[in-house]
């Protein structure tokens, strides 16, 4: 049974849990109306166009939006199991349930020795500074298995292997997870997962698989960090332009092609760099396959063509995991994530006209959101080197912030 005196910080998490999830809630149900554009319309329009799709028992092939893996389908037609409510109205609610789930999960991964609560007040006041756009994605879902795959890796491997390739079907980065997991029972179980739930949607719903080329052609959004090169290169006579496409805002014009070549580039790099780290490493800890994963994903989103705001509840979910564990070494980082949130909602949702018109304010926003995530991002790869290559003398844990610090008792 917890002890006495840990009962009034946990009072005290769920106690800021639930106001702030009920004024996102209030935001996504428009009783409180969130300035800049309109939020939950992918919700109402465009997901509920695709369920209309998906209830016919196939893909959504003419349209180049639908750029998710298969199992993304499950959570597009999530709401029918709630019939008594209107389609975008069943999905927010589902989204505070996920999120919901996260912070359990969270608390659960905080018990034990050499464990934390600094992840769950880490996912507490993250989420709320990105704005409603968490409850009008899907992403939140997808953090929530990804989270239970990470906690699940040391004392059940198996389970963790298949959510992580569950994750993956649903969008793609949970792959990631698996990177520093060793035993060969959770790579198995995610083959067999894999191969499994992408063969029975392949047999069963056309264009299963649909998906890959759309996201091929995607181009430069102009949230990413190669479109800054367009943002400056527009007070100087670049005349490309700023267009919805594929789903997304995007650059068009001259040169664009070789920014979004130059970003893939990148991310090739990136992986490079993972596959020697795992080559290499060979000092292991307990928190070391969170510590990778969140380093990992860190990398592949600033790398991106694309840094979509709801990008930043898969950093929060994965940087939570790791504050688990109080030897982490990606205090830090994870701080500097949380920074980037707030900044984030001010350039998505509510100065984003200024984003796309390239103004110093704009500019500046993006400059200091994807600066924090490419120093989050060095940090972190610095940090999970030296923690675990031999040659390098392992640095000491990152102590956490100093507000989850003062409000976490070890259970």
């Amino acid at each position: 049974m917890e002890p006495t005196a840990a009962r009034g910080p946990l009072a005290r998490l769920l106690g800021i849990w639930g106001v702030t999830r009920a004024a996102l809630l209030l935001c996504v149900l428009k009783v409180v109306v969130f300035p800049g554009p309109d939020v939950t319309s992918d919700v109402s329009v465009i997901y509920r166009g695709w369920y209309d799709v998906l209830v016919t028992g196939t893909f959504p092939l003419d349209d180049v939006t639908w750029q998710y893996p298969p199992a993304a389908a499950l959570a597009v037609l999530s709401p029918a199991v709630l019939p008594f409510l209107e389609y975008a109205t069943a999905f927010f609610v589902l989204a505070l349930a996920a999120d919901a789930v996260t912070l359990a999960l969270l608390l659960r991964g905080a018990r034990g020795t050499g464990r934390s609560r600094r992840g769950a007040w880490l996912w507490v006041a993250g989420v709320p500074l990105l704005g409603p756009t968490v409850y009008a994605r899907y992403d939140v879902m997808v953090t929530a298995v990804a989270v239970a795959a990470l906690l699940a890796a040391g004392r059940h491997p198996r389970l963790a292997g298949a959510l992580a390739a569950f994750g993956a079907l649903l969008k793609v980065w949970p792959a990631l997870l698996l990177l520093a997991v060793r035993r060969r029972d959770a790579w198995m179980s995610a083959a067999v997962t894999g191969v499994v739930v992408a063969g029975l949607f392949a047999a069963l719903m056309p264009g299963a698989f649909a998906f890959l080329g759309f996201q091929r052609d995607r181009g430069t959004e102009v949230e990413s960090l190669g479109s800054l090169v367009f943002h400056v290169a527009r007070h100087h006579g670049w005349d490309g332009e700023v267009l919805l496409n594929y789903g997304s805002v995007e650059f068009l014009g001259p040169y664009v092609s070789w920014v979004s070549t130059g970003a893939l580039f990148l991310t090739g790099a990136a992986l490079a760099w993972l596959v020697l780290w795992r080559l290499l490493a060979s000092r292991f800890a307990a928190h070391t396959a969170a510590d990778a994963a969140f380093t990992a994903v860190l990398l592949f989103t600033v790398t991106s063509r694309v840094i979509s705001p709801q990008y930043m509840v898969w950093l929060v979910g994965t940087a939570a995991v790791c504050l688990c564990f109080r030897d982490s070494r990606m205090g830090r980082p994870a701080v500097l994530v949380l920074v980037a949130c707030p900044v984030t909602t001010l350039e998505f949702p509510l100065w984003f006209a200024h984003v796309v018109a390239s103004d110093w304010l704009g500019i500046t926003l993006l400059v200091v959101r994807n600066g924090l995530l490419v120093a989050a991002s060095v940090l972190a790869a610095r940090a999970l080197w030296r923690a675990s290559v031999p040659g390098r003398r392992e640095a000491p844990a990152v102590s956490g912030p100093s507000w989850a610090e003062r409000t976490t008792v070890s259970s």
